[in-house]
């Protein structure tokens, strides 16, 4: 019982500073929380309800599915859930399935145009609800597992930010576990005992890019304790001068009077 508190305690601070830090949360916001049946959203949705406590401000909560019409989708599992929570709550059902499936050649990942729909399908809802914010569940361990995608995939020094306006600019889009490790979310969402939801119903193919890197990452920690934490740390503690890109840095005019950034 002693661990489970110090985990809850983790995940709180964890929660707290990103809150902090990227000014995530103000007096009167109405934020979505996206819940797709997945040990990380359960636990956004159980942290942010949390907050909305014992903030000193007040700021609503919906907590919001997308019911994708995937082939064998427990619908009932969530309703009943957020309805024992005595949580607001929508459905949206829309059959991006069907899309997906008609869409993507034979062999290919249906990943990337899934996410791509479902994003759509969420920033219309929140506006259609009133939202000015929604909130994702992604983590330290997915942040750093995107960061290393694009650096050896996509040639780009890129991840998942912390905070961030859609293209629209009429949604803020949070991501208020940024600052928190998989394994401590994985812990209190087996105490938690959340009904979970598999996300392979669709019968998508594993991401073996994403596999590959989060097993690095994960042999890295295991050789070097706290290196996840120094990484993140280097996210945030950025030298445009030291890098190679001249749009984030004037190169061309360069001298000894100019200060360095």
């Amino acid at each position: 019982m002693e661990h489970i508190k110090q985990t809850t305690k983790k995940l709180q601070k964890a929660i707290a500073k990103a809150i902090q830090e990227f000014k995530m949360i103000e007096e009167g916001d109405k934020i979505m929380v996206c819940l797709s049946g997945g040990k990380d959203s359960y636990t956004l949705l159980d942290m942010l309800l949390y907050f909305q406590k014992v903030a000193p401000i007040s700021f609503d909560l919906i907590a919001v599915n997308l019911d994708q019409k995937q082939p064998g989708f427990p619908e009932e599992i969530l309703p009943n859930y957020l309805t024992d929570l005595k949580v607001n709550y929508k459905i949206i059902e829309k059959n991006t399935y069907k899309i997906v499936m008609d869409k993507t050649p034979e062999g290919k990942t249906t990943c990337s145009l899934c996410s791509r729909l479902r994003r759509g399908t969420l920033y219309e809802a929140a506006k259609d609800l009133g939202c000015n914010k929604l909130a994702l569940g992604h983590h330290l361990n997915d942040i750093l597992e995107t960061f290393f995608l694009n650096l050896f995939f996509s040639g780009k020094l890129e991840t998942m930010p912390p905070k961030f306006k859609n293209d629209a600019g009429d949604l803020v889009v949070l991501r208020p576990l940024a600052f928190c490790k998989e394994n401590d979310i994985e812990i209190y969402s087996k105490f938690k005992d959340y009904p979970i939801i598999p996300c392979n119903l669709c019968g998508s193919q594993e991401n073996l890019q994403r596999k590959k890197v989060k097993q690095m990452i994960t042999d890295w920690e295991k050789d070097f304790p706290n290196r996840n934490a120094i990484m993140i740390n280097a996210l945030q503690n950025v030298f445009p001068s030291h890098l190679l890109d001249k749009n984030l840095f004037d190169f061309d005019n360069l001298n000894i009077n100019q200060p360095t950034v």
